[in-house]
């Protein structure tokens, strides 16, 4: 593998455990596939749920499967609107993070943690961290080129696993800040 990584933007969306899924959509309620994503068994759903802050509310699209917890990832931007706490943090830690109000059609859900902004991240198989020699949550920079826009990225946690398709994933305001990259170039300290 070289150093190119594929760049993909992650809009604001949910993660939801199944005891909150049925308590937004009903006993037995299943997810609903609408297309498949890049990471291997994940799928982005035909329902949405709105997300209640203090300053406002978003509907927002539901990716699946479900989880053990329910996770929402909003960029620090669609944090401030809406009047919720997103501490920058990695997908499942969750412990202290920001609080919400979910509503669905046949219920509501009062989360007391589990709202996010995404550390930037990329996922990687094991082949291609090992043909660059990265391993899992090492830290490296990527650099981005664009119209106006180059920057580099720093603090971005490698994550290695078997199930993974290697790809680098941002927030919409990282990537606009970017210029919208669809590919960076992995430097190694």
């Amino acid at each position: 593998m070289n150093n190119k990584i594929i760049i993909e933007t992650s809009a604001r969306h949910i993660h939801l455990s199944q005891a909150d899924l049925e308590t937004l959509f009903g006993e037995g309620y299943e997810l609903t596939k609408k297309k498949d994503l890049s990471q291997p068994g994940q799928f982005a759903c035909a329902e949405k749920v709105t997300v209640v802050g203090a300053r406002g509310q978003k509907a927002m699209s539901v990716l699946g499967p479900v989880r053990s917890q329910t996770q929402i990832e909003v960029a620090l931007t669609d944090a401030r609107s809406l009047g919720l706490e997103a501490p920058v943090r990695g997908s499942g830690d969750l412990a202290g993070s920001g609080a919400c109000k979910l509503v669905g059609p046949k219920g509501e859900v009062e989360l007391t943690e589990g709202v996010i902004a995404a550390k930037r991240h990329i996922h990687f198989t094991p082949e291609d961290a090992e043909a660059l020699g990265v391993k899992d949550h090492q830290t490296v920079k990527v650099k981005v080129e664009t119209n106006g826009r180059s920057l580099v990225f720093d603090d971005v946690i490698c994550r290695v696993k078997p199930t993974y398709a290697t790809f680098m994933h941002i927030d919409t305001d990282e990537s606009n800040a970017a210029g919208g990259p669809k590919e960076g170039t992995i430097i190694i300290d």
